[in-house]
């Protein structure tokens, strides 16, 4: 098989990673890395054999495809010049900075024929894969992501940051036009949220619950993700990779099981066995994975296959539509009510039906 050519446009911390992948990959080949500091463009291409460039658009006659992990203001003009060639690309999240941004991606993809898949990891996450192949159509989901300030990604904030991990998860799972955004954001460290909450609610009665903050004092990150749904409940630890799933027996499923309703002699020894009997709490086994080497993996294959990636560009223009939504809705919270003039008494209780000229008038 002729291995396929790709460049790695941003030699950061996520472009290094992704070039060591590309790199280790056997039916690929990685041509060039492509970054405007020297020192980083050639460190990384010099760790995997491959060419330096202090510009991608040399690299446009050189390679099948890219991956673009650079500070999200600029993909859209890299992006662009790739696909209007009609290059595949992997573009890291968020896929562009604004929605018409992603729309001008979106449809140049389309006009092209190439390949366009956005890097929201977490969908190739085995424990997301594990959960959701157990727990289907959520009707509450909840989630947090949580963790210390890196210094990373401060062009935008924790919504397009961390969040819209979330938020497209969500959009994954729920089948349903999104109905309402409340949301609050917080800055701490600059212009733009370090911290953030929003409620989502969906034209099917779905909520999903989203927190993210990066400046958590934590030791170490918190990535949960809590799913409620008539099969039962799932709760998903993306750092530690697990998943544990609460199965109700038939009498709750079917809302006939009613604990005020048990014999006296039962309630006792109840708490005992909730989980054993009642609502059955099991760890999910799965495979260890490489969540982003199995991202890279369904890059290559859907360029070879000829097939859509499993995050499309729409995918990911549909998860910064949300997360724009989220930021204008916090951006627009009132922390506090406006201010009230206190009531002024203007003598007898009876004066006050009288309009204010006609009592002037009046003394």
């Amino acid at each position: 098989m002729t291995p396929m050519k790709l460049a790695v446009i941003g030699a950061g911390h996520l472009g290094r990673i992704h070039a060591r992948l590309i790199a280790q990959m056997p039916d690929v080949k990685l041509v060039g890395v492509c970054d405007p500091v020297a020192a980083a463009r050639e460190q990384v291409a010099a760790e995997h054999i491959a060419l330096p460039f202090a510009d991608h658009r040399p690299l446009l006659d050189l390679v099948d495809g890219a991956v673009i992990a650079t500070p999200t203001r600029f993909h859209r003009d890299v992006a662009l010049d790739f696909l209007n060639r009609g290059l595949p690309l992997l573009v890291e999240k968020p896929i562009t900075a604004t929605i018409a941004e992603a729309d001008e991606l979106v449809d140049a993809a389309r006009r092209s024929g190439a390949v366009l898949q956005v890097g929201h990891i977490e969908r190739f996450n085995p424990a997301f894969t594990a959960a959701t192949s157990r727990i289907h159509r959520p009707r509450y989901i909840e989630a947090v992501r949580a963790s210390g300030f890196t210094g990373r990604s401060t062009d935008i904030g924790v919504v397009h940051d961390l969040m819209i991990h979330d938020i497209d998860l969500v959009l994954s799972l729920i089948d349903a036009p999104l109905a309402r955004v409340d949301a609050i954001g917080v800055p701490v460290l600059g212009e733009r949220e370090d911290a953030a909450q929003a409620r989502l609610e969906f034209a099917d009665g779905c909520v999903a619950n989203l927190s993210a903050s990066r400046v958590s004092f934590s030791e170490s990150p918190n990535r949960r993700m809590h799913l409620w749904s008539p099969e039962g409940f799932a709760e998903i630890d993306f750092g530690r990779r697990s998943v544990k799933v609460v199965t109700p027996c038939d009498a709750v499923r079917n809302g006939e099981f009613d604990f005020n309703s048990l014999p006296a002699e039962e309630k006792p020894g109840f708490k005992d066995r909730v989980f054993a009997d009642i609502l059955r709490l099991e760890p999910v086994e799965f495979e260890a994975r490489n969540a982003l080497a199995d991202e890279l993996r369904d890059f290559v294959d859907s360029i070879r296959e000829g097939r859509q990636p499993r995050v499309t560009g729409h995918a990911g223009r549909e998860a910064l539509a949300v997360a724009e939504a989220v930021v204008e809705s916090a951006r627009n919270h009132r922390w506090r009510a406006e201010p009230q003039m206190p009531p002024i008494l203007r003598g007898p209780h009876w004066l006050q039906s009288q309009p204010i000229r006609a009592r002037r008038e009046a003394g």
